[in-house]
C-alpha cells in the first residue's frame, strides 16, 4: 500500500475506535437494535445529502441495488446483529480478539476467490503477529471465558467471517465504476431498509425515553463521524489497495481505541497496551514488506 492508503486506513481505525466510546454512552439509555438502526439511518440520511450537493448521479440499475443489499447484509445487518447478540453472552475483550481475525479469514477467502490477492507469506506472517499483538493488547485475563458460552464464541467469529465476504463482495463497485459515496450510502441505506422492521418488532422506540444532549452527541459521532465518513474511507482503501489490506483496520481498532480512551476519558495505558502495539506495529511491517526490502538491500550492497 502506498503511504496515503496506509494514513487512510490508520483514520479509519480511529473512527471505528471512536465508535466504542459513543457505544459505551447508547448503550447505557437505549436498547442495542435501536442503536445500530439509527446508526446506519442517519449515516444514510447524511450521505444522501452529500451525494445530492455534489452531483452525484444515483444509479437506478437493480443490479447496482441488489449489490448495495448484499453489501449491506454481509457488511453491516449480519455482523452488527451477530456481534451484539454475541456480547450479551461473552466479555466484550473476547469479543474483539474474534473480531480482529478478519483478516486471518480475509487472506484465505481472498486467496480462493480472487486472482490479484493471493496469500503471500509476509502478508500471513504479518496477519499472525498482528493477531497476537491484539491478544497481548487485551490481556490473558480474557481467555478465562474462554469456551464458557461456545454460541456466544460462534456468533462473533461468524461476524467475521462475513466481514471478509464483505471484504471480498465489495470489490465488485470499483468494476462498476462507482465513486466511493455511492456504495457508502447504499450499503447503509439498505442495512436501514432491512433492520427497520426488526427494531420496530423488538425494541418498540416509541416507547424509550427521549434522549438528552450527551446521547444526541453520541449519536451523531456515531452515525455521522464512525459511519458515514467511515464507510467513505472503506470503499476508498476498498477500491485502491483491495480487500485483504483493508481488512487490517480490525487489528488496528483496539489500539485506536485504547489510545481514544486514554486521551478521552483518561483511562490508564499499561505496558501490556504497549507491548500489543509494538507487535501490531511489527506484523504491519511485515505485511507492507518494504523495510525488510531496503534492510535486505543494504545487506547486499554491503
Amino acid at each position: 500500500m502506498s503511504v496515503q492508503e496506509w494514513a487512510m486506513l490508520v483514520v479509519l481505525s480511529i473512527l471505528w475506535g471512536g465508535s466504542f466510546l459513543f457505544i459505551g454512552i447508547l448503550v447505557k439509555v437505549w436498547p442495542p437494535f435501536t442503536i445500530v438502526t439509527a446508526r446506519v439511518g442517519l449515516a444514510a440520511f447524511a450521505l444522501w445529502i452529500i451525494v445530492g450537493a455534489s452531483g452525484v448521479p444515483i444509479p437506478k440499475s437493480p443490479k447496482v441495488w441488489l449489490a448495495f443489499l448484499g453489501m449491506g447484509l454481509l457488511n453491516n445487518v449480519i455482523p452488527f446483529c451477530l456481534i451484539v447478540w454475541g456480547q450479551t453472552r461473552i466479555p466484550g475483550g473476547l469479543a474483539a480478539i474474534f473480531n480482529a481475525t478478519t483478516p486471518l479469514f480475509g487472506v484465505i477467502i481472498a486467496h480462493m476467490l480472487t486472482v490479484d490477492e493471493k496469500l503471500t507469506a509476509n502478508r500471513l506472517v504479518g496477519v499472525l503477529i498482528g493477531f497476537c499483538g491484539v491478544v497481548v493488547m487485551i490481556g490473558p485475563a480474557v481467555f478465562s471465558h474462554f469456551g464458557g458460552d461456545t454460541l456466544g464464541q460462534l456468533a462473533v467469529m461468524l461476524a467475521a467471517v462475513s466481514y471478509a465476504f464483505a471484504g471480498i463482495f465489495g470489490r465488485r463497485f470499483k468494476a462498476m465504476g462507482l465513486p466511493p459515496l455511492l456504495p457508502a450510502a447504499g450499503q447503509v441505506t439498505a442495512s436501514t431498509l432491512v433492520l427497520l422492521p426488526l427494531v420496530l418488532w423488538l425494541d418498540k422506540p416509541w416507547t424509550l425515553p427521549v434522549p438528552g444532549l450527551e446521547t444526541i452527541g453520541a449519536l451523531l459521532g456515531l452515525a455521522l463521524l464512525s459511519t458515514a465518513v467511515g464507510y467513505v474511507l472503506f470503499f476508498k482503501i476498498l477500491a485502491t489497495a483491495g480487500a485483504t489490506n483493508l481488512m487490517l483496520v480490525t487489528i488496528l481498532i483496539p489500539p485506536s481505541a485504547i489510545v481514544l480512551s486514554a486521551i478521552v476519558l483518561g483511562d490508564h495505558v499499561e505496558p501490556r497496551h504497549l507491548a500489543g502495539m509494538v507487535l501490531i506495529g511489527l506484523g504491519l511491517m511485515a505485511i507492507d514488506g518494504r523495510i525488510w526490502q531496503r534492510l535486505h538491500k543494504r545487506k547486499v550492497a554491503t
